[in-house]
C-alpha cells in the first residue's frame, strides 16, 4: 500500500477541533491501514512532524433507508494521531492572506 493512499481526509468535527489544542489530529484512513502505516504516512505527508502515538477507531456501517430501498453506509476507520511536544503543528486550514 502506498503511503499517500493511507490518509484519506481530516475529520473536522467540534470534538476533533478541540483535540487539536492537545496536538491530537484525527484523520479518516484506509480500512486496511494499521498504526505503523498511519504513523509513517503522517510523518511523510507533513514536514517536521513527529508522531508520538496513534489510536485507531473502527466505525461500523449504519443502516439507512431511502424509500423502499434499504442498505448500509460504508464502514470507515479513523486514526487519532498524537504528536510529540517538540513537533511542528499540522496546518489543516491554510490561512487566507
Amino acid at each position: 500500500m502506498n503511503l499517500l493512499d493511507v490518509i484519506k481526509r481530516p475529520v473536522i468535527t467540534e470534538k476533533s477541533m478541540l483535540a487539536m489544542d492537545e496536538k491530537k489530529y484525527t484523520f479518516e484512513v484506509d480500512t486496511r491501514a494499521n498504526k505503523t502505516l498511519v504513523k509513517q504516512a503522517v510523518e511523510a505527508a507533513f514536514d517536521g512532524v513527529k508522531v508520538k502515538n496513534v489510536n485507531i477507531i473502527n466505525v461500523r456501517p449504519k443502516f439507512k433507508r431511502m424509500g423502499k430501498y434499504a442498505g448500509y453506509t460504508k464502514k470507515r476507520r479513523k486514526a487519532v494521531v498524537t504528536l510529540t511536544n517538540d513537533s511542528k503543528e499540522i496546518q489543516i486550514f491554510d490561512a487566507a492572506e
